[in-house]
């Protein structure tokens, strides 16, 4: 919410600063985003009258203009905006003039004429962004005068960051209330009277769907002047809050909704066929709204329709072809009351967010559309005229929750807040709340108004009372209570000190978001069920990941698009899968690196990252456990792998993760050229790790015995690796691979690999005779299992 702060002291004025005003709302409650200047820094610029205008001597696109700004004698300026025209006041720049960013306005020749000062546009004094020529003032605006003055420019526009359960200060008389209680000063609203009908023009109404909407209410007005302009000072609150004059129908409603909270709107009543008609939308029914777009509603959307056809979707957006436009003269006002629930999300669904449905989603005050019609009929009548007819109202008071009836304890107070609050004190602040207070034996009976959806319980009261009374004022106690130290089991693996291992390992963690498309889904992990967002940010945030490759493959994708192939970076973080009605969410910690393995220099050869390189970093990763001769990799085929380069991690007989390749196709689809290796992992599945146990340290020598055998290349190393350790596991220290060779001399489908054994006893020196054994031992059970032969 944002709104001028001299608007507001209109309403409620206390002795403070714009900075103390500031603090008092975010200490409230009502968090100040920002306070900024109304208009840039300048002195210098009067308001003047062009008197005439005639074409420049020697430009075809500059005119030479003679204003007066109240002085001796009026002054010569060129000017080159296609507005400027004799009778128009404007503000203008004199001699000396200083404008924002200390541009300063001298005597200058233009097309070898001379110019006195300069008239300016908008965006020169810095009151907006953008501007398409010079700016208009108001017929009756003083010749002479300071322009700053004029338009109260020495104000500042609050912007206020409201949390979704205070709907009631989405309107400036929702912030002057609070001011009021805060500082204890009266709130003086504008008079607000009702507009006496002056004809019997109304326009039927029936509520078809009171559960979305239990109150309607419209008023025709006829003859309006279509030619009216909104005064300058309506269209300066309206710029002041963000919001662009239109036209006075659209203007006031605007005003209104500012003003009070209300969104309101205005139809052509030419346009309108019959009486209206509060509905829900049929399946597939067609609205062109009044940014142009035109949408297919559905079947759960409230609308406002005619007889013939839907003319709005409820409290978000008018139709285009119903909209009040520069020839109309009879409009119909509409103020409502939607309910919450049949807004929220609805506008999102569409692709739309406006400032009406921002409003009805958090809550609209029930009982304050009459009084919005009212006051938007007084203001329309004072701009553009017109012929008010009487106020239609249709409403079902059963769909119209009321306010609860709370009882607030004094006990219950002093113990939540941590302090005695005196009862007078508690009793002024409800009451200055505009809450209906009785006092009774235990504290009170509260009901709150009816613009306060957020007040339910107790405790909502006590909230009230807090931020009132001033939570600086509530002194800081510190607990007595025993702390209970609780140790940590030395075996439960720690996350932190693995993100460190991974960091001294040249990886960088990142943070992505747990949503991502469906097609990024279909593309890497197709094989999960998943949970689809019912009201998603944007299309392609509409999942939540099963797997945590696709924030880290978005995030190569990134830096590769800005020229850095080399990339090394991990997450952790849960995934979400579906299984039947339930979601079933898991830690996980996931890895990807890309590009070169080193980063460049002169002292080691390029080369591309590989297989092994992740799985060494996996492999560093399961060695915190204790226990990493628990993990193994098994080649599989997985969907977002390739084929031949990708494995199953296993502990014990669970999969716990895999590791690979990108598949090629997935890197031709996501234009990664450097290629990508992934590894993923269940942090569950790392908890229980294993304490380090000494063993003795033998004295006496090791043996080493190498040889090479030939087997099937479908078999792995680790599966020989764990024959070996089988079947002499007492002597057993080492297994070492450094030759693996196809070719030639190895038959086809073969591989020869050459292994190094570390033979060690720990009570007496092995002998020749017993590592011969042993060894005999091996090589028996390798032809056994997988039909080994030794090679020479």
């Amino acid at each position: 919410m944002k709104f001028s702060e001299a608007w507001l002291r209109e309403w409620v004025n206390p002795a403070v600063t714009t900075t103390e005003l500031a603090d008092q709302l975010s200490m409230a409650g009502l968090e100040v985003d920002s306070v900024e200047p109304v208009a840039g820094e300048f002195e210098g610029v009067l308001v003047g009258e062009v008197l005439t205008r005639e074409q420049h001597p020697n430009a075809d696109k500059l005119s030479l203009c003679t204003v007066n700004v109240g002085g001796d004698d009026p002054l010569q300026i060129v000017c080159g905006a296609p507005n400027v025209a004799a009778g128009l006041r404007v503000p203008v720049a004199v001699i000396g003039a200083v404008l924002p960013g200390n541009f300063k306005i001298k005597r200058a020749k233009l097309r070898g004429v001379e110019s006195q000062g300069m008239i300016c546009s908008a965006s020169e004094l810095g009151l907006a962004a953008s501007s398409d020529g010079i700016l208009p003032l108001a017929a009756d605006a003083p010749v002479g005068d300071d322009f700053r003055a004029y338009l109260s420019l020495n104000d500042k526009a609050i912007d206020v960051d409201l949390t979704p359960d205070r709907g009631d200060c989405l309107g400036l008389a929702g912030i002057a209330r609070e001011v009021g209680v805060i500082n204890r000063t009266p709130v003086t609203p504008p008079v607000m009277e009702p507009v006496p009908a002056v004809n019997d023009e109304s326009f039927p109404v029936s509520l078809e769907a009171p559960g979305g909407c239990p109150r309607y209410l419209c008023r025709v007005v006829k003859n309006i002047n279509p030619a009216a302009e909104t005064p300058l000072w309506m269209q300066e609150r309206l710029r002041r809050s963000d919001l662009r004059p239109i036209s006075p129908v659209v203007d006031v409603t605007n005003y209104v909704m500012l003003e009070l909270g209300q969104p309101m709107h205005g139809f052509d009543l030419a346009e309108l066929e019959g009486g209206i008609r509060v509905r829900m939308a049929d399946e597939g029914e067609k609205l062109v709204l009044l940014d142009g777009q035109e949408i297919t509603l559905r079947s759960d959307t409230l609308v406002i329709a005619d007889q013939a056809k839907p003319v709005a979707i409820a409290g978000i957006m008018g139709g285009e072809h119903s909209g009040v436009n520069d020839n109309t003269r009879d409009i119909l006002l509409e103020s409502a009351f939607f309910a919450p629930t049949m807004i929220t999300g609805k506008a999102r669904s569409y692709g739309l967010h406006t400032d009406s449905s921002h409003r009805f989603e958090r809550g609209v005050d029930p009982q304050l559309q009459r009084q919005a019609i009212e006051r938007a009929t007084q203001l329309l009548l004072e701009i553009a005229g017109g012929e008010p007819g009487p106020v239609s109202e249709s409403a079902d008071e059963s769909h119209i929750e009321p306010r609860p009836e709370i009882l607030l304890r004094r006990e219950r107070v002093a113990r939540v807040l941590g302090l005695e609050i005196d009862n007078d004190i508690i009793s002024d602040i409800l009451t200055r709340l505009e809450m209906r207070v009785e006092k009774v034996d235990e504290g009170w009976k509260v009901i709150a108004p009816s613009c306060r959806f957020d007040i339910s319980i107790e405790e909502d009261l006590i909230e009230e009372v807090g931020r009132i009374y001033g939570y600086t004022r509530i002194p800081t106690r510190r607990s007595a209570t025993a702390t209970v130290m609780r140790a940590e089991p030395e075996v439960t693996f720690n996350l932190q000190r693995a993100k460190r291992l991974l960091v001294d390992r040249d990886y960088q963690e990142a943070i992505t978001y747990s949503f991502i498309s469906s097609e990024m889904h279909d593309l890497i992990d197709s094989g999960h069920d998943t949970v689809v967002l019912a009201n998603p940010i944007s299309s392609d945030m509409s999942i939540m990941r099963t797997t945590l490759w696709a924030g880290l493959l978005q995030t190569a994708m990134y830096n590769q698009s800005r020229q850095q192939a080399r990339v090394r970076i991990f997450e952790s973080g849960l995934r979400f899968i579906r299984q039947d009605d339930d979601i079933k969410q898991e830690s996980m910690i996931a890895g990807l690196v890309s590009g070169a393995a080193q980063p460049e220099g002169w002292g080691t050869p390029a080369r591309a990252v590989d297989f092994f390189d992740i799985k060494a970093d996996l492999e560093a990763l399961f060695a915190l456990t204790g226990c990493a001769d628990e993990f193994r990799f098994q080649a599989a085929s997985h969907s977002a792998l390739h084929p031949g380069q990708s494995a199953q991690i296993i502990r014990g007989d669970k999969t716990v993760g895999w590791i690979g390749k990108l598949h090629p196709e997935l890197e031709q689809k996501l234009d990664l050229t450097s290629g990508a290796y992934l590894f993923e992992i269940g942090l569950n599945h790392l908890l229980e790790g294993r304490l380090p146990v000494f063993s003795a340290l033998s004295k006496y020598p090791s043996i080493r015995r190498d040889i090479a055998i030939v087997v099937d290349q479908k078999v792995g190393f680790d599966e020989i690796r764990q024959t070996i350790r089988e079947s002499v596991p007492e002597i057993l220290r080492e297994i070492l691979i450094f030759d693996v060779y196809t070719g030639e001399k190895v038959d086809s489908g073969r591989k020869s690999l050459a292994l190094g054994l570390i033979l060690q006893e720990s009570s007496h020196t092995l002998t020749d005779e017993k590592v011969e054994r042993v060894m005999a031992q091996i090589v028996a059970a390798l032809v056994e299992r997988y039909n080994a032969q030794l090679r020479d």
